[in-house]
């Protein structure tokens, strides 16, 4: 029996409505599927911002029963102190100005005396994406801070950047100036600035700014101080300190 013009007609609707019924079931599961890629997408970024400071906290808490002196390798990676006279060099220069050291890294010299000039107290361990630049870390060795510097072959290095966070973490605290430390790293651009490479094979240096022991006077004794190791030491850098107190600094009562 032949399909009369209105019944074509409605069987072709029901042709086309199935083909929209079925487009639109396949718009709403590539919606989902969509949705679902940004949800994972995000969950992702999340849980990789996340996880930076959530390891840096395990690595701490690893540490928190370990003295100082245990922390890294034993001291004799380091080599023998050196000194150099650095009377009369404590100019403070505009921020706009930048400054070329004579050593690498510096432990003296023209500086700036701007906002964020010295670094803030508070921080104790700077990676190359947020620390401040030279003329302000100077500006902290005036004070009395100890500096560890570590190279790039350090930065790379996942075990040792935990040392040095740790490290780092012995000195937190807010009000003591016993907890001038500061460790940063010294870089390839840094180099531009300063004397070059750090001694070969050597990766990690301590820098103090001395007037020639605690309450000295005499203002022609003032000395940058430096110790370069091989590796990551707290033993060293305990004895160091020690050695070398913020009291021994041009200004030492002040941040």
């Amino acid at each position: 029996m032949a399909k009369t013009p209105k019944s074509a007609k409605s069987d072709r609707q029901a042709v086309i409505d199935d083909i929209r019924k079925k487009q639109k079931g396949a718009e709403k599961r590539r919606g989902f599927a969509i949705v679902g890629v940004c949800a994972a997408v995000a969950l992702l970024i999340i849980g990789a911002a996340a996880y930076g400071p959530l390891k840096d906290k395990w690595d701490e808490r690893e540490y928190s029963d370990v003295a100082l002196n245990e922390i890294g390798v034993a001291a004799d990676t380091c080599q023998e102190i050196t000194t150099v006279s650095a009377v009369g060099s404590g100019d403070h220069v505009q921020e706009t100005q930048q400054v070329t050291y004579d050593h690498s890294p510096p432990a003296f010299g023209a500086h700036w005396n701007a906002i964020g000039s010295p670094a803030p107290f508070e921080r104790k361990f700077y990676t190359e994406e947020d620390r401040p630049e030279l003329e302000s870390l100077v500006h902290n060795l005036e004070h009395g801070y100890n500096i560890i510097w570590y190279d790039d072959t350090i930065a790379a290095d996942d075990d040792a950047i935990k040392d040095l966070r740790a490290i780092a973490k012995k000195y937190a605290g807010t009000g003591n100036f016993r907890q001038k430390v500061i460790v940063a790293p010294f870089t390839k651009d840094d180099d531009k600035e300063s004397a070059g490479d750090f001694p070969k094979g050597q990766h990690i240096a301590f820098t103090h700014w001395s007037v020639g022991g605690v309450g000295a006077a005499d203002t022609t004794k003032q000395v940058g101080v430096w110790q370069y190791c091989g590796k990551v030491s707290g033993a060293a850098f305990e004895k160091f300190t020690i050695d070398y107190p913020y009291l021994d600094s041009p200004e030492p009562n002040v941040m």
